[in-house]
C-alpha cells in the first residue's frame, strides 16, 4: 500500500533551482534512507512530504489521513516541564482524557446511589474512547522509548527539561517522535546525539516498528542496519536504489559506468554523423546529409551522470616523527564537581601510530578525559605526560576554538602570514570554499562548513598527534570518506571519539572503552572490540538464560515438591478420615453385638436350672466379655482417629 509518492518534483527559490525531477514511491513499512551532500535539499524534501512547503513543480500524493511525525535538526518542546511530559507530548489529548476519567471516578464514588444515567453513559463513552486511542498502552511505550534512549523512565517523570544538556535535549526530541502515534516517521539525523548503545537500540526499534520510516543520515552503519531503500540526492536531482547503504554503493557505481558508456557511445555516433554531414552537405549525397542533420537535431542528447562538487581534499602531514611514547598515563583519576569520578586508576601508553577509539555512553566523560590528558584540565590524581617531541592538534566537538569574528581568509593567514591570497584560496578551495566565500565570517557558517574549516586549520598544524572529538557529526558521507582516506595515509598518532561505527571500523586499531569509572584498554581494532563485546553480551545473555532456566526449574521442582507434599497431606487426611469412619463403624458394630448378647442374657429361660441353660448363659457371658473388650478397643481407636 502506497503511503506517499513524489512525481517529477522540483524545488526552486527564486532563480535558484535546488532540486528537479525527484520521483519515488514509499510503501507501508518501507524504511528509506536519504543521503547526499550537506545543502543538497534533503531536509527540503521532508518539508515537501509533510505539506509544509509545496513543490515548485511536480506532484505529491499522500494516503488520506496520513499521520506523520517529523524529527527535525532543531529540537524544541511545547509547554513540557519534565522529560516524561516532553516524550509523551503527542499524547496530550489522551492524557487530558485520562485525568477527566479519574475525576469522574471520584465523583462516581461520591454520588453513590444518586448517580444519573447520563453520568454513567458519559463515563462509559470516555472509557471506550480512551481505550480506542491507546490509553492503556501509551504509558508502556513512553517508558520503553525513554529507557532505550538512556533515560531512567521513573526518574524522567520528575526530571526537568531545563536541567538537560544539548545532547540530552536531542534524545528527548527523538523520543517524542518515536512515541507519537504516526504512520510515517521522518527522522533528520537521529543518531547525532546518540552513543553506540543507544544507536544500536534505535536501529533495533525501527526494524521492529510498524511505522514506515524515512531517515536522513550520514551514519553508514545505521543505514546498513535499517534501510530497505536508499534515495541518493546528487546534482540537484535524485535516484532511488533498493537495499541498504552497502548494497547502494555498487549499484550506483554500475549505473554511472553504464551511463558513461552510453554517453561516450552517443558522442562517438554524433561525431561520426556530423563528419558525414560536413563532407556531403554540398555534394552528390546532400539529400542523405540533410536527412541525417534533421535526425541529429531530433536526437535526445544524453546528459553526463549527475555529480556534486568534489569532497574535501585533505592531507595530514606531520613535521617530525616524534617519539614512540606519545602520551604516558599512570594511575589517572578524573573528576568533575561535585566529586563525580569519571576515570579512576587508568594506566596506559599511547604509542606512535596508534589509532585509538575512545568509546563510552553519553555523559561518561570522554571529552573531559581528552581535556585532562592534553593538559587543559588538571587530573584529580595520577599523571598524564605528553612526549617532548609531540605536537598535538585538537578537533573539538563544539568547534569552540574557531575564531568566529574572523573571515576564512584571515583565519588561514593567521597560521600562514606569508601566504599569498591565491595560496589561501587554493587551500580553502580544497575544503569546498570557493570565490568570495573565503571572505565570509566563520560565525556565519553552517555546522558542516565550520567542521570543514576546522579541518582546513588542522592540516596546517603539521601535528604528529591528532585528537578528534566527534569529527563526523556535521560531515556528509563523502567528506567522512575523504577524512578516512586522509587518516589512512597519516603517519602519526590519532585519538578519536565518534559514534560513527563505519568510521571507527575503518580507522581504529585500538580501543579505550568506558565501563563505569573504569577505562579499559583493549589492544585490538574496533571491529575486534565489537566482536568481543558481542561475545560477552551473548555469554552474559546465555548465563542469564541459564540462570533463569535454573530458577524456573528450581521453582518447578519446589512447586512439584509442594504439590507432592499437599498430595501426601491430602492422602494422610483421607486415610485419617477413613480410619475414623472405620473405627466408628467398628464401635457401632460392637455396641450392637453387646446389646444383642445382653438381650439374650436377660432371657429368663436361660435360668430354668437345666444344664443346657446354664451352659448357654456361661457361653454368652464369655462372648459379652469379649464383645465389651472389642468395644473398648474400638472406642480407643475411634478416639485416636478423631484426634
Amino acid at each position: 500500500m502506497t503511503l506517499i509518492s513524489l512525481s517529477g518534483v522540483g524545488i526552486s527559490f527564486g532563480a535558484t533551482e535546488l532540486l528537479k525531477n525527484v520521483t519515488f514511491t514509499v510503501a507501508a513499512r518501507d524504511r528509506w534512507g536519504i543521503i547526499g551532500r550537506n545543502g543538497a535539499g534533503k531536509t527540503s524534501l521532508f518539508r515537501i512530504m509533510t505539506g509544509e512547503m509545496p513543490p515548485t513543480v511536480g506532484n505529491v500524493a499522500r494516503q488520506p489521513g496520513l499521520r506523520h511525525a517529523l524529527l527535525d535538526q532543531h529540537r524544541a518542546f511545547e509547554g513540557a516541564t519534565t522529560v516524561w511530559e516532553a516524550g509523551a507530548a503527542a499524547w496530550k489529548d489522551v492524557i487530558a482524557l485520562e485525568k477527566s476519567i479519574a475525576e469522574q471516578a471520584i465523583q462516581l464514588g461520591e454520588m453513590g446511589e444518586k448517580v444519573t444515567d447520563e453520568f454513567l453513559e458519559k463515563f462509559g463513552r470516555d472509557q471506550e474512547r480512551f481505550a480506542d486511542l491507546g490509553g492503556y498502552t501509551y504509558h508502556a511505550r513512553v517508558d520503553a522509548v525513554l529507557q532505550g534512549l538512556g533515560f531512567d523512565a521513573e526518574e524522567s517523570k520528575t526530571r526537568l527539561i531545563s536541567s538537560l544538556s544539548g545532547g540530552e535535549r536531542g534524545r528527548v526530541g527523538l523520543a517524542a517522535q518515536l512515541i507519537a502515534p504516526a504512520d510515517l516517521l521522518l527522522l533528520d539525523e537521529p543518531t547525532n546525539h546518540l552513543d553506540l548503545d543507544t544507536t544500536t537500540w534505535l536501529q533495533d526499534w525501527l526494524r521492529e516498528a510498524d511505522e514506515t520510516v524515512i531517515v536522513v543520515s550520514h551514519d553508514r552503519a545505521f543505514l546498513d542496519a535499517i534501510c530497505t531503500h536508499i534515495l541518493h540526492v546528487e546534482g540537484r536531482t535524485s535516484e532511488w536504489y533498493k537495499g541498504n547503504y552497502s548494497q547502494f554503493v555498487p549499484q550506483r557505481a554500475e549505473r554511472r559506468l553504464t551511463r558513461e558508456r552510453e554517453l561516450q557511445k552517443q558522442i562517438a555516433y554524433v561525431k561520426k554523423e556530423e563528419e558525414y554531414i560536413r563532407r556531403n552537405l554540398a555534394g552528390v549525397n546532400s539529400f542523405q546529409a540533410k536527412g541525417k542533420r534533421k535526425r541529429l537535431e531530433r536526437l535526445p542528447r544524453l546528459a553526463p551522470p549527475p555529480g556534486d562538487p568534489a569532497a574535501m581534499s585533505l592531507h595530514f602531514e606531520p613535521n617530525e616523527r616524534g617519539g614512540d611514547q606519545v602520551i604516558a598515563i599512570k594511575d589517572l583519576r578524573v573528576e568533575v564537581p561535585p566529586d563525580r569520578v569519571l576515570v579512576d586508576g587508568f594506566t596506559a601508553v599511547l604509542r606512535r601510530n596508534d589509532f585509538v577509539a575512545l568509546v563510552g555512553p553519553n555523559g561518561a566523560g570522554k571529552s573531559t578525559f581528552i581535556r585532562t590528558i592534553l593538559g587543559d584540565l588538571a587530573p584529580a590524581g595520577g599523571e598524564s605526560r605528553i612526549g617532548s617531541s609531540i605536537t598535538p592538534a585538537w578537533f573539538r566537538q563544539d568547534l569552540s576554538d574557531l575564531p568566529l569574528r574572523k573571515s576564512l581568509m584571515d583565519a588561514i593567514l593567521d597560521q600562514r602570514p606569508l601566504w599569498s591570497r591565491g595560496a589561501v584560496q587554493n587551500h580553502l578551495g580544497a575544503f569546498g570554499f570557493s570565490g568570495d566565500e573565503v571572505f565570509r565570517e566563520i560565525g556565519t557558517l553552517s555546522g558542516g562548513e565550520r567542521a570543514r574549516m576546522a579541518m582546513a586549520l588542522i592540516t596546517l598544524s603539521h601535528a604528529n598527534l591528532l585528537v578528534f572529538d566527534e569529527p563526523t557529526n556535521h560531515l556528509d558521507v563523502e567528506n567522512i570518506e575523504a577524512l578516512e582516506d586522509a587518516l589512512d595515509e597519516y603517519e602519526g598518532t590519532v585519538l578519536l571519539v565518534s559514534h560513527d561505527r563505519a568510521f571507527l571500523r575503518e580507522v581504529a586499531t585500538r580501543v579505550w572503552a568506558f565501563e563505569g569509572s573504569r577505562l579499559v584498554d583493549f589492544d585490538g581494532s574496533f571491529v575486534e572490540w565489537e566482536e568481543s563485546k558481542l561475545s560477552k553480551a551473548q555469554l552474559a545473555a546465555k548465563q542469564d538464560a541459564a540462570a533463569n532456566e535454573a530458577r524456573k526449574q528450581a521453582e518447578k521442582e519446589k512447586a512439584k515438591q509442594n504439590a507432592n507434599k499437599q498430595a501426601d497431606q491430602h492422602a494422610t487426611q483421607r486415610a485419617k478420615k477413613q480410619a475414623a469412619a472405620d473405627a466408628e463403624a467398628a464401635v457401632q458394630r460392637w455396641e450392637k453385638r453387646v446389646n444383642e448378647i445382653e438381650v439374650q442374657l436377660e432371657d429368663t429361660d436361660l435360668y430354668d436350672g437345666s444344664p443346657e441353660g446354664a451352659q448357654k448363659a456361661a457361653r454368652l457371658d464369655q462372648e459379652l466379655a469379649k464383645a465389651r473388650k472389642e468395644l473398648d478397643a474400638a472406642m480407643a481407636a475411634w478416639a485416636e482417629a478423631a484426634d
